[in-house]
């Protein structure tokens, strides 16, 4: 499988529109269009859908008379490039500096079972490495 774009290449109403496409899985112009805050025009919809299929973020394909459109990879492998970006360029590549930011903040509240759900991650982590 060809390397994730960079979602950094998109523009708000871009992301906008993979944010419904990754919801929805697949949809057509007429279903994106509906769900976009302060919606473009039809024709302006189709454009963005056009950049998206350049810069290799989407398929399409026919169903009818109609065009249906889908992410080209799957929502994690993109949130996990995106990730990787937001490490290396605020947090020099650490994801420990990137937790420790995350986790000191006083905005941040973890219940219980998030807790308990990041002591599995780390434990399988550490199963990993041995």
């Amino acid at each position: 499988m060809p390397p994730v774009p960079h979602p950094k290449d998109l523009s708000r109403r871009e992301r906008q529109i993979m944010d419904i496409l990754f919801s929805l899985e697949s949809a057509t112009v007429n279903d994106i269009q509906s769900r976009l805050p302060d919606p473009p025009s039809h024709t302006a919809v189709r454009t963005f859908l056009k950049i998206l299929q350049q810069k290799g973020h989407i398929n399409r394909t026919k169903s009818g008379r109609e065009f249906v459109y889908k992410p080209k990879h799957r929502k994690s492998a993109a949130g996990l490039d995106a990730l990787r970006n937001v490490l290396s360029t605020f947090y020099s590549g650490s994801l420990e500096d990137a937790l420790s930011a995350h986790l000191t903040d006083k905005q941040t509240k973890l219940t219980d079972t998030e807790l308990k759900n990041l002591n599995k991650l780390i434990r399988a982590a550490r199963n990993k490495d041995n």
